[in-house]
């Protein structure tokens, strides 16, 4: 009866005991995935947008202040960034190549692309030109929707947001072609129908 007793007390220990270290380690086992994915988190964030518009806004508006002041001024060609996927258009492809040094210049009541002095097709003249922003895009993914444009040659990244403006003739409102990119009112990119440059101010 003794010797029974004594056999059934020591499994019950030893059973115990062996709960005991199942719990122990199953509980530093979800303590170093939680520490795990904590240090996952900071180290490998998703890159996300912080505005998250899947498109771009259409606008349709005059030139605000900050936009102007940035806009206005000589500017030269800088360097060739791109292409757009979709379409061809009058400059040197794929290279572009003599546009880089050239120079135009954008005013209030002035615009001249003569300075591109390659492309005919690009040498406009206009007094009192319309200016127009026309799209706001909020980041790199609606961006490429709407333009069909690789953002990384651009230097455009997931949160930037890129303004895009077109210039009409006052007096036959007609548009010429070439259009701008404003990036954060921090860069100037100027687009030739499907071919992008950066702009520096001379």
């Amino acid at each position: 009866m003794k010797k029974g007793l004594m056999l059934c007390i020591t499994i019950m220990l030893m059973l115990s005991s062996a709960c005991e270290n199942v719990e122990t380690t199953s509980t530093a086992n979800i303590s170093q995935t939680n520490t795990t994915r904590e240090h996952e988190s900071e180290t490998d964030e998703p890159n996300i947008p912080e505005n998250t518009a899947e498109y771009c806004d259409g606008v349709w508006t005059n030139l605000d202040s900050e936009t102007e002041k940035l806009f206005y001024g000589t500017w030269k060609v800088e360097k060739l960034l791109g292409f757009a996927n979709s379409y061809n258009d009058a400059s040197e492809y794929p290279t572009g190549q003599k546009m880089i040094g050239d120079e135009f210049i954008i005013k209030k009541d002035f615009f001249s692309s003569k300075g591109l002095k390659n492309y005919k097709d690009y040498q406009h003249e206009l007094k009192n030109p319309i200016y127009r922003l026309e799209f706001i895009c909020y980041n790199s993914d609606s961006f490429y929707r709407l333009f069909k444009t690789d953002p990384d040659p651009l230097n455009i990244n997931i949160n930037d947001k890129v303004k895009y403006i077109v210039i009409n003739d006052s007096s036959t409102k007609l548009g010429i072609p070439l259009s701008f990119f404003i990036v954060n009112n921090d860069r100037v990119i100027l687009v030739l129908e499907a071919t992008s440059f950066e702009l520096k101010k001379a």
